[in-house]
């Protein structure tokens, strides 16, 4: 069964990152030490919280079950679990990768995500 997890990027840096064959993170992943990711229920939370505004984004779906176990689900933003991956991110895990664009109304459009 597929895992299905959302990382939103700005689209130089996952360019670059499909350049390389894998992407070791944004400066905040880097920072905290591991990648942070959504589930298609927080994916759009994160955009407002961390992202408004924002142009040039790409979101990118990840088959998460193919992570093995350095992906945690580890409690954040109200309690939540957060997927966290504890490495860099093999593209070959990535299942698709759409433009993140803003609306009218400075939200982000999201295309129909699939849940976990």
């Amino acid at each position: 069964m597929s895992q299905i997890i959302y990382k939103i990027a700005p689209e130089t840096l996952w360019r670059e990152a499909e350049a390389n064959g894998r992407f070791t993170g944004a400066p905040i992943d880097v920072a905290d030490g591991f990648i942070h990711f959504s589930t298609a229920g927080q994916v759009k939370e994160t955009a407002a919280k961390h992202f408004a505004g924002q142009t040039g984004l790409l979101l990118v779906a990840i088959d998460g079950a193919g992570l093995g176990d350095r992906l945690k689900y580890e409690v954040s933003r109200g309690g939540a679990l957060f997927p966290h991956l504890y490495g860099s991110l093999d593209l070959k895990a990535v299942l698709w990768v759409r433009l993140l664009p803003v609306g009218a109304d400075g939200a982000h459009q999201f295309p129909v995500l699939e849940a976990e």
